[in-house]
Formats: structure tokens, sequence, C-alpha cells
């Protein structure tokens, strides 16, 4: 089955989660083993400490707007890309981004949830 509608409503559900600062729906979202590979740093991020930055207002995410995203499937797996603009605020600085990234769901008894996450920054230069 090639159906990537179930993967691209729960793309737009984990930005809604980050923008509303909602670590609960992160939570539900997010496979137990998820890693994000952080758009400024490279660096991992597990599950627990993304749920609770975003959770906590830690890590406030003012705006995400996502272009260009289109999704693949392959059986049970879907691999969502596409372009964002974020406005993000880490404690006490703001930062503006634009980034490519791929997300990658895994589909578990009739909900999509994420697995891995990686953003790219794209430069002005």
């Amino acid at each position: 089955m090639s159906d990537t509608s179930g993967a691209l409503a729960a793309d737009r559900e984990f930005f809604k989660a980050l923008t509303d600062g909602n670590g609960d729906a992160l939570d539900r979202l997010l496979a137990d083993d998820f890693i994000l590979i952080d758009v400024m740093r490279g660096a991992e991020v597990a599950k627990t400490a993304l749920v609770e930055l975003v959770g906590s207002g830690q890590l406030r995410f003012e705006s995400i707007t996502p272009a260009d995203v289109y999704a693949r499937r392959y059986g049970s797996t879907a691999i969502v890309s596409g372009r964002t603009a974020m406005r993000l605020r880490f404690e006490q600085t703001s930062v503006a981004v634009k980034s490519r990234y791929t997300h990658i769901y895994i589909e578990d008894h009739g909900s999509w949830r994420m697995v891995s996450a990686q953003g790219t920054q794209i430069s002005d230069g």
C-alpha cells in the first residue's frame, strides 16, 4: 500500500505539538526509542529530553512553516521530507533558521509514530 496520508497527518501533528509546547502530544507521537539529530548542533536528542524541553517551555517553537513536503512509503514505514522556516527560543536565545528535514515514521497498530528526525540548516550564503 502506498497511502502516505497518515504519515503526513502525523507530521503536521508533530509540528503542531512543537508550536503548542505540548509535551503530552509529543510523548504520544514519538516512539520510545526516538532520536532527533538537532538542526543547530547536529547533536542527538532523545525522546525524553525533547518532551521535557518542549513541555517545560525551556525550548519554544514560536513558528514553524513547512514547505515542499512529500512522503514515500515502504510497507509500514514512511519517510517524510521537506523544508521549514522556524523561529525558536531556547531559554533566552531566539533564533530563526531555515532547514531541510527528514522524518521517519512507522505504522504501529493503526497509528503513525515518529522514530527518527534530522534537520539540516540551509545557509543563506
